[in-house]
C-alpha cells in the first residue's frame, strides 16, 4: 500500500513539472553558427560577409526577431585553411551545439567543412564556398537520388557557371579570338580555370595558356611575360583579392596590354582590388554574381545601409551572398515553428522559395547536383574607382568601355 502511495505521489509530482514545464516558453537567442575566414589572407571577405550577417541579424532581430526570440551568429575563424575549418565545424556542432550552419567563404575550406556536417547530419547552407562538388551528393558517396540523406545546400552559383554571363558579352561584343587564362593552385582557382577553358573552346576562343600560381606569391612577372609571349587578345584570371592586384600591378609595370583583362569574380570585385591595384584596376572587367543596381527587391537598400553603418565603398556579391544567407536562415527558423531540431530545418530547407537581396533562393536538382540554388551571373568593369554594372546590357547602369586605350589609362 505504501509503494503504491509513493508511486501515486511521484507520478503526480512528475505530471505537474511536465505541466509547467510545457507551458514555459524559451526566450534566449536561437543560436546559428557561421564559418568564415575571419584573420589571415582571406580576412577581407570574411569581414565583408561577418559584417553583412550582422546586419541582417540587428534587422531581424529589430523585427521581432523569430517568434520573439533574438537570432545570435556563433561565429568560428577558419583562416582560410581546410583542417581549421574541419576543427572549427567541430566545434559548433559538438561544443556550441547548433542545429544549423551557414557561411563558408573558401572552396576548399568550404568543402572540408561540410564533410563534418555531412557526417554529423547537421544542414551547412553554404553562401560562398563555389567548387561545384559541395553540392554534388556523389563527392560524399551518395547519390543523387538521396537527398533525405544529404545536408549540404547552396545559395550562389556553383564556380562552372560564373562566366555564363560574361560569354553573352564575348560572343557578342569582344569576340576575341584568344585567351591566355592564370589562375591560382587552390581548387577554387583550376575549377575556375578549367571552367573557362570549356567556354572559351565553346565560343571558339583559341586557349594560347593556362598557367597556375601559389597563392600569396610576390612575383608574377615571370608568368605575365609566358603570356605576353603568347600574344593573346584577352587575358583571363582566377585569384582572390591581394594577388588579383598585385598582378594588375605588375602587368602594368611591364606595359603589357592585351586587348582586355578579365577577372572571374572573387578577388576583382572587391574594393580592396580597388585600393591596392590603383590605376591598374582601372577598366578591368570582372564576372559578377550581383550588383546594387540590379533590378531586385532590398538590394540597392542593402548596400546603402551597408555603406551607412560599415562606410567605404560598399559590399559587393560577396557581401549579399551572406545578407541574403542570414534572411536565409530566419524564414527557415520562422516556418520550423519552434522545432529546431537539424532534421526539421533540413526539411525547412528543402521547401525554401524566396527572394532575396542577393535574388531568388530555391534549392532544386540539375546534372549531378541537388540543393542548389541555381542564378544568373553578370559582368562588371571598373571605371574610374567605381565598379559598373555592363552587361547584360539591359540591365547595365553603364557602358562598357571598349576598346581600351592603355596607355592612357595606366599614364601618371
Amino acid at each position: 500500500m505504501r509503494i503504491r502511495t509513493f508511486l501515486i505521489v511521484v507520478l503526480s509530482a512528475a505530471l505537474v513539472f511536465s505541466f509547467f514545464s510545457c507551458g514555459k516558453k524559451e526566450t534566449g537567442p536561437i543560436k546559428i553558427g557561421v564559418l568564415l575566414p575571419l584573420t589571415g589572407p582571406q580576412a577581407k571577405f570574411g569581414e565583408m560577409e561577418k559584417n553583412s550577417f550582422e546586419l541582417a541579424r540587428e534587422k531581424i532581430n529589430t523585427a521581432g526577431g523569430i517568434d520573439g526570440r533574438n537570432l545570435e551568429f556563433v561565429y568560428e575563424d577558419d583562416t582560410g585553411k581546410p583542417d581549421v575549418g574541419r576543427s572549427a565545424m567541430e566545434k559548433l556542432i559538438s561544443v556550441n551545439k547548433v542545429p544549423m550552419i551557414t557561411g563558408g567563404y573558401s572552396s576548399s575550406v568550404t568543402f572540408a567543412a561540410a564533410a563534418v556536417a555531412q557526417q554529423n547530419r547537421v544542414p551547412f547552407l553554404v553562401c560562398t564556398g563555389s567548387v561545384d562538388k559541395i553540392t554534388q551528393p556523389e563527392d560524399f558517396n551518395l547519390t543523387t537520388e538521396d537527398g533525405d540523406k544529404f545536408y549540404i545546400y547552396r545559395l550562389n552559383p556553383p564556380v562552372s557557371e560564373y562566366a555564363s554571363g560574361l560569354e553573352g558579352l564575348l560572343a557578342e561584343v569582344v569576340k576575341p579570338k584568344s585567351v591566355f587564362i592564370l589562375h591560382e593552385n587552390t581548387t577554387f582557382g583550376t575549377k575556375g580555370a578549367a571552367a573557362f577553358k570549356k567556354s572559351a573552346e565553346k565560343l571558339g576562343i583559341e586557349v594560347k595558356g593556362m598557367e597556375s600560381y601559389s597563392s600569396g606569391a610576390v612575383d608574377f612577372k615571370p608568368l605575365l611575360l609566358n603570356a605576353k609571349k603568347t600574344k593573346p587578345e584577352m587575358m583571363y584570371m582566377v585569384s582572390y583579392v591581394m594577388d588579383a592586384a598585385l598582378l594588375m600591378k605588375q602587368a602594368r609595370e611591364l606595359n603589357y596590354k592585351p586587348n582586355l583583362f578579365v577577372g572571374a569574380g572573387a578577388g576583382y570585385t572587391m574594393p580592396a582590388f580597388k585600393e591596392n591595384a590603383g590605376k591598374a584596376s582601372d577598366r578591368v572587367l570582372s564576372a559578377t554574381l550581383w550588383h546594387q543596381t540590379l533590378p531586385i527587391k532590398g538590394a540597392k537598400e542593402y548596400f546603402e545601409e551597408y555603406v551607412a553603418k560599415y562606410g567605404g565603398d560598399g559590399p559587393d556579391y560577396h557581401g549579399a551572398e551572406a545578407y541574403a544567407a542570414a534572411t536565409v536562415v530566419a524564414d527557415v527558423l520562422k516556418r520550423a515553428k519552434g522545432d529546431y531540431s537539424s532534421e526539421n530545418l533540413k526539411k525547412m530547407l528543402d521547401q525554401t522559395d524566396m527572394m532575396t537581396v542577393f535574388g531568388p533562393v530555391k534549392f532544386t536538382a540539375y546534372g549531378k547536383k541537388i540543393h542548389q540554388n541555381k542564378m544568373d551571373t553578370y559582368v562588371v568593369q571598373w571605371q574610374n574607382g567605381e565598379l559598373k554594372l555592363i552587361w547584360p546590357k539591359e540591365l547595365a547602369n553603364a557602358y562598357f568601355e571598349y576598346p581600351i586605350n592603355w596607355s592612357k589609362i595606366w599614364a601618371e
